[in-house]
């Protein structure tokens, strides 16, 4: 994975169908997709049950971008090298999942993946303050987690101090929750490179009609990209 700023539309397959994943995953990144983002979660830190590793070995074959793997899950040392194992490119963890994020980062760096750390609303940017140089990716939740098709909660003037403090670190700002056309433009401007999206990107299609994804993923690029026009 090379760095750069360049906005990156990430569906989130949480929001596919769950019978037909593989097509699936095929069809956005045949439409535009620049990331698959996929949304791990235990029934414990979070109030739902999603995919285990297995799940997530099973999707890499088809995935031909970046696997982008976000544990909603507490604890999550014990299954860094599980995720690896199962192909995820870059894997999130919570700070608020464990006592010890800076262990927690150093051992998905240590087994070979991108580190990202996830801050859900409540918790400031202070927080990360310590993990700049530790982590390649920062992800904003603007809902709370567990469950897709919330409403976007306003993170905007977290997501514009979190920009501050990276600085020239090439660490991404990813958002996750309640992205859309008229959400998309927000955060960018305030200095977020990769958009989640999920019910935005999947609504109206399936894998018969998957032009659907493409104009609801162009939709959410062209609105995010307008503040750069």
């Amino acid at each position: 994975m090379s760095f750069d700023r360049k906005i990156k539309i990430a569906p989130s397959i949480l929001s596919a169908d769950f019978a037909n994943f593989g097509q699936e995953i095929q069809a956005i990144e045949a439409q535009g997709a620049d990331w698959v983002h996929v949304d791990v979660m235990d029934g414990h830190f979070v109030p739902n049950l999603t995919f285990g590793p297995m799940a997530v070995k099973a999707f890499r074959p088809h995935v031909k971008t970046v696997m982008d793997v976000h544990l909603m899950i507490s604890p999550v040392d014990a299954y860094i090298d599980a995720y690896a194992d199962a192909g995820a490119d870059v894997l999130t963890a919570h700070i608020e999942a464990g006592p010890h994020i800076h262990r927690t980062l150093q051992a998905i760096r240590g087994a070979g993946m991108k580190a990202g750390v996830a801050l859900n609303p409540g918790t400031p940017a202070e927080a990360v303050s310590h993990l700049l140089d530790l982590t390649d990716l920062i992800c904003v939740m603007t809902v709370n987690p567990g469950f897709g098709g919330q409403q976007f909660i306003d993170m905007t003037a977290k997501v514009r101090q979190l920009r501050q403090m990276i600085g020239d670190r090439p660490v991404h700002i990813e958002i996750d929750g309640g992205v859309d056309p008229k959400t998309a433009p927000l955060v960018v401007e305030a200095g977020a490179d990769v958009l989640v999206a999920g019910s935005a990107v999947f609504k109206g299609g399936s894998v018969s009609t998957p032009e659907v994804y493409g104009e609801n993923m162009r939709a959410i690029r062209a609105a995010a990209e307008g503040h750069w026009a």
